[in-house]
């Protein structure tokens, strides 16, 4: 049985330069960070999100958590931005199912954590593709037809969970389904994730077509996965791998500088400072929207939808200023600066940033008392 560190972050410490230099070699379409993966669950950092009870370590289940989580993802995402996003996954769908499952299902999740088993959240369909369906198939079990697309980790994460509508009707509240994905590698296409970046995280398609499921994989009532302030309270936890990836694009300018001899010019002095501003930037955003957020403040929600947008904002700063610093030498590979922008650039695209912002804002024009009192 694996036994949860004292320490999470004291237990990643030592695996992040192997990450970090397998992270370069696995740069290609369709890789997936089997060794990393492996590597965290040895660790006991599969476990380490379950609260203490269910034989974790409290991280992100637990208020006292929230902070240690916060630096555990963004030092992964400084490692490598696809474990990041991979992590953060598994963080995200161990949650909802302690959240919302039964005490069989907790039981079972936290089981298969402690045997090394990651997990998933997949919630998107492709444009113009009917929702994924859920149908009757007699004897208490439920046929699926559909697919999911932008799918982290497929073919590769042995269990996912994902979101289904009864009789694929759109307007129907969503079921979420914890599906055992062990032998279902053939159900995955990487083909259609052509990003520039991102390449190392198995994205694709899963077609769940003809996949037959026991009624206990429902997990929750209808509507659970969107239920708020969780569902957008919880974006801080993907803010918190980009700005790792933005503090390892620093790093990489920061040695450029000293490797070349020009950190005393004054130009090159201003930009490095303007990092490190957009950085501690998005550090105190990221922190303060992870105590909030696990809290379960009032108004956590709106408050993490301009933390997000904080973080993104830095994130882009710091990518420009260091391919401004560097020039054209930060565009061409094998330079890590390059893979990690073009890893950063990509996974900064998380969706509906309008609408974050504009429920953020209507949040505030609504509030009681003086804006700058809203928070504190």
């Amino acid at each position: 049985m694996t036994v949860p560190p004292r320490d999470p972050e004291a237990a990643l410490r030592p695996l992040l330069p192997a990450i970090a230099a397998r992270a370069a070699a696995r740069d290609q379409d369709g890789a997936y960070p089997a060794a990393d993966v492996a590597a965290l669950a040895d660790a006991a950092l599969l476990i380490a999100p379950l609260p203490r009870a269910e034989g974790g370590a409290g991280l992100g289940t637990e208020v006292a958590g929230a902070a240690a989580l916060a630096r555990i993802l963004r030092r992964i995402g400084r490692a490598s931005l696809p474990l990041g996003r991979l992590y953060e996954g598994h963080v995200n769908a161990l949650r909802l199912v302690l959240r919302d499952g039964t005490a069989t299902q907790r039981a079972a999740a936290a089981r298969d954590a402690r045997q090394g088993l990651l997990f998933a959240v997949w919630n998107t369909e492709a444009p113009g593709d009917p929702p994924l369906a859920l149908y009757p198939a007699g004897a208490g079990t439920w046929r699926l037809e559909g697919r999911k697309v932008l799918c982290s980790g497929a073919g590769s994460v042995p269990r996912a969970l994902v979101t289904g509508r009864p009789g694929g009707d759109a307007d129907a509240p969503a079921r979420l389904l914890l599906l055992d994905l062990a032998d279902q590698a053939h159900r995955a296409d990487l083909a259609l994730w052509t990003a520039q970046g991102m390449r190392a995280s198995a994205t694709g398609s899963m077609e769940f077509s003809g996949l037959v499921v026991e009624a206990d994989a429902l997990v929750g009532p209808p509507g659970a996965y969107l239920r708020q302030p969780d569902f957008s309270a919880g974006a801080w936890r993907f803010a918190a791998v980009h700005l790792g990836g933005a503090e390892a694009l620093a790093e990489e300018l920061r040695a450029h500088l000293r490797r070349t001899g020009r950190g005393a010019d004054p130009h090159q002095a201003a930009r490095l400072g303007q990092v490190g501003i957009a950085l501690e930037t998005a550090r105190l955003w990221v922190e303060a929207a992870a105590q909030r957020a696990e809290a379960g403040d009032e108004g956590a929600a709106p408050y993490v939808n301009l933390a997000r947008l904080a973080v993104e904002r830095a994130c882009l700063d710091v990518i420009e200023r260091v391919q401004r610093s560097v020039g054209l030498a930060a565009f061409l590979r094998p330079a890590p600066m390059e893979r990690i922008a073009r890893d950063l650039a990509t996974y900064l695209r998380q969706p509906a940033p309008d609408r974050a912002l504009a429920e953020a804002a209507a949040h505030l024009l609504d509030a009681e008392g003086g804006i700058g009192e809203r928070w504190g």
